[in-house]
């Protein structure tokens, strides 16, 4: 059985009149890659900030590798690495001793700290820039080196809050390589992003929280199946009248119809034969199409049905 790495009880946090944690719940097993998604200002820096301590908390329980989390427990935070979302280097250090200098918070020994600062800096790629200054990086570099300063000490558990923000396409396929890496090597990671597709590809588990609560949790699948759209339907029309629109309604299992530009966006809830049924009232009305095709709900569709906005807000 697998050892419970992250315990999170009914854990309230207040700032003055505002609830930014409401009975906040979280746990994460080891080897999990466990995504931490919400909107803006639903809670998640403050979860974070909480579970390791750098905030007090009003209520609740927070244990880590099953002792209790405080400011003093030294001993728990050297097993944990944080990659902040807002690039935290030192502009007056080059990239090999920024690597190093957060290699010496928690590695003394100078033959271990060389070695785990020259594994990552081959880590992230950096091996062509070690000397270089953090202005003279482009942004995906920038990340890589922020990501070596938060793993170099080669921690348990990581935190990374936004790695892949305002990246270009190639730096962010290579930082999310390196996670599934560090993943694979033992790392247990709490991922937080804006890039639904991300979530979805990457995490073993995700927890969506609004309003500082912890609205649901599972896998990919299980969360899609929580909802009440199985199926949409994307269909471009040469000619249709509002009055066909509200007829479409009728057909078995819509649930909701959407238009988004020149697209109808028809949802469905169960059902086998969604496609066919749509097909016959479109036959049976002699309607023209240019184009019509299925999907599967996404994440952003399990996002939006239990919070109601868009996770880019």
């Amino acid at each position: 059985m697998k050892e419970m790495i992250v315990k999170v009880k009914n854990v309230v946090k207040r700032y003055s009149e505002k609830l930014a944690l409401d009975h906040f719940n979280m746990e994460v097993k080891e080897g999990e890659i466990l995504g931490l998604l919400g909107p803006n200002g639903c809670g998640k820096t403050t979860a974070i900030n909480c579970i390791l301590s750098l905030l007090n908390f009003d209520k609740g329980e927070i244990q880590l590798f099953g002792q209790k989390m405080t400011p003093n427990s030294y001993d728990i935070k050297r097993q944990i690495g944080l990659v902040p979302q807002e690039v935290s280097v030192f502009e007056n250090l080059t990239v090999r001793e920024n690597i190093d200098y957060f290699c010496g918070l928690y590695v003394d020994d100078k033959n271990t700290r060389r070695r785990y600062v020259d594994e990552a800096i081959e880590f992230v790629g950096l091996k062509d820039y070690v000397k270089y200054y953090p202005k003279k990086l482009s942004g995906g570099l920038k990340r890589r080196l922020n990501i070596a300063c938060g793993i170099v000490h080669k921690p348990k558990l990581i935190f990374l809050d936004e790695p892949t923000v305002a990246v270009d396409a190639q730096s962010r396929n290579f930082i999310l390589e390196g996670i599934r890496k560090l993943n694979q090597e033992g790392s247990t990671i709490i991922y937080t992003t804006h890039y639904l597709e991300e979530a979805e590809m990457l995490c073993s588990r995700i927890i969506i929280m609004d309003n500082g609560k912890d609205l649901v949790s599972g896998t990919t699948e299980e969360l899609k199946a929580m909802i009440t759209t199985s199926e949409k339907i994307v269909v471009s029309f040469l000619s249709l009248e509002d009055e066909m629109i509200d007829s479409m309604h009728k057909i078995p299992h819509v649930v909701d119809i959407e238009k988004k530009g020149e697209d109808l966006i028809i949802k469905f809830e169960n059902g086998n034969n969604n496609l066919s049924n749509l097909i016959s009232f479109i036959t049976e009305h002699k309607l023209t199409y240019r184009k019509l095709y299925s999907q599967l709900p996404t994440l952003n569709d399990v996002f939006l049905e239990l919070t109601g906005r868009e996770l880019r807000d």
